[in-house]
């Protein structure tokens, strides 16, 4: 097992989808319990609800836009049904992420299950280690780290 980062300093965005809440606050505790596991104070995670995954990116940029957080987790259940909606909610969420990370500078973590069926998206919502929730926290704990030693050497190097 890998050695957790401090994240004592940390604050944290958790963005998460109401639809399909009987996952997505599982996922969520997990990576609550996570974040409070790592160190970060329970005072400096913030969570905000939001609608359905789709919304999910939306809520994480303006969240990173606000210059507040070091790191947003992303959670959300997307499940498969018998219309081509999965494959649309699903693509849009992932990429749109992925835009608001890179475009605001600041680590977004994907912890959006999609799944074929209730089940498997309960299976992975374990509020343990062995849940995608807790996976996106020290997800985001390690990228928020990475962040900061890429900031320090970048202005190290601009002094020198």
């Amino acid at each position: 097992m890998t050695e957790t980062p401090n994240a004592t300093h940390l604050r944290v965005a958790i963005v998460v989808a109401r639809y399909n809440a009987f996952v997505t606050d599982r996922l969520r505790d997990g990576a609550v319990a996570a974040l409070t596991q790592a160190g970060t104070p329970a005072e400096q995670i913030e969570v905000i609800p939001v609608p359905g995954a789709y919304e999910v990116p939306q809520a994480a940029r303006r969240a990173a836009e606000t210059g507040r957080f070091d790191a947003v987790i992303c959670l959300g259940c997307v499940i498969r049904g018998e219309t081509a909606h999965f494959e649309y909610i699903a693509s849009a969420v992932a990429h749109g992420i992925m835009d608001a990370s890179g475009e605001t500078g600041v680590p977004m973590t994907f912890g959006v299950l999609t799944t074929d069926s209730a089940e498997q998206a309960l299976a992975r919502a374990a509020v343990g280690p062995d849940g995608k929730g807790w996976e996106a926290a020290m997800a985001a704990v390690e990228m928020a780290a990475i962040f900061r030693q890429l900031d320090r050497r970048a202005t190290r190097g601009a002094h020198a």
